[in-house]
């Protein structure tokens, strides 16, 4: 019994911590796409044929 519940902590630790390794991995994706799509928007000229309607 004490075998099985130690199993089910670090399955459940393991989980856990794949769950935050992917939302770090995924936070600095999008931080790195923000900052690509800023800079990207900043290099084009302002003016009206750059606005868009939505």
């Amino acid at each position: 019994m004490n075998t099985r519940f130690a199993a089910s902590v670090l399955s459940t630790l393991l989980y856990a911590q794949g769950l935050l390794g992917f939302a770090a991995l995924a936070t600095v994706l999008l931080k790195e796409r923000a900052h690509v799509e800023i800079t990207a928007s900043a290099d084009l000229p302002s003016g009206p044929s750059v606005l868009v309607v939505r």
